[in-house]
């Protein structure tokens, strides 16, 4: 889980600065439209849509356009498009069990998108649930160090229900149960801590290590993924280590 989180927060800075910045400012914007329609526009009374909103201003996306997803969903503005959540699922190579979260307008493209992305990169859809038992939802909150410690954010967030810290390098990575996520994410607020993101994910309970190649193989497979426009998420159990990641990034 550790390499997994760990790709995923490296691979989150970087494309806010790439060419993918536009993608990743489509994708967030959607999380805010949706978080509005299906829990009301007032982010002080929806913390779903404070979560979307908070995180979309981290990474720069323009007030103008955060404000219109907002009214769009929270239906004060005329527009936005009948987002469905639809759950994939599948494999990548070397038996690793993926989990691909759509939100899309048009069900029958974003499924041809992931199978085609999957079977060019070696991958294959899976049936229902035959991966998603691998997973739990949970609430993940990002914490860049900036010069805390473990101990800082533990101490902070222990009371609140927070289950762990990992610690990604970067940043530390709290980990609860989902319905922990909001009082996990004010009590680092109330500590004066400052967090790049707090949302609901999913986390593997087992992991399938990887090698430099096998490595390359899913990272690659994910990538193409996450290039639809139709794909909000991709959740993956494996683990690579340190040295590998460095390799990697390198």
């Amino acid at each position: 889980m550790s390499g997994h989180s760990k790709w995923a927060t490296t691979k989150h800075k970087k494309a806010a600065l790439d060419a993918k910045r536009g993608k990743l400012f489509a994708k967030l914007i959607k999380n805010i439209e949706v978080a509005a329609r299906t829990g009301g526009p007032d982010p002080d009374a929806n913390p779903t849509l404070f979560d979307a909103i908070f995180k979309a201003k981290k990474n720069s996306v323009p007030n103008d356009n955060i404000e219109r997803a907002r009214k769009r969903g929270g239906g004060l503005e005329a527009g936005g498009a009948d987002w469905q959540t639809i759950m994939y699922e599948g494999y990548a190579p070397g038996g690793v069990a993926v989990l691909i979260e759509c939100l899309t307008d048009n069900r029958n493209r974003a499924a041809s998108e992931v199978r085609v992305a999957l079977t060019r990169n070696g991958g294959s859809l899976a049936d229902p649930n035959s991966v998603s038992y691998m997973f739990n939802r949970k609430g993940v909150v990002l914490v860049p160090k900036e010069g805390l410690d473990e101990d800082d954010v533990l101490a902070a967030v222990l009371e609140a229900g927070a289950e762990e810290v990992n610690d990604l390098g970067d940043s530390f990575e709290v980990v609860s149960e989902a319905g922990d996520l909001v009082p996990v994410r004010k009590a680092l607020q109330e500590a004066g801590i400052d967090y790049d993101s707090a949302e609901s994910s999913f986390l593997p309970t087992m992991s399938v290590q990887l090698d430099e190649d096998g490595a390359k193989k899913v990272f690659r497979l994910i990538d193409a993924l996450e290039d639809s426009d139709d794909v909000q998420n991709v959740f993956a159990n494996f683990d690579v280590s340190d040295e590998i990641m460095e390799k990697l990034e390198a």
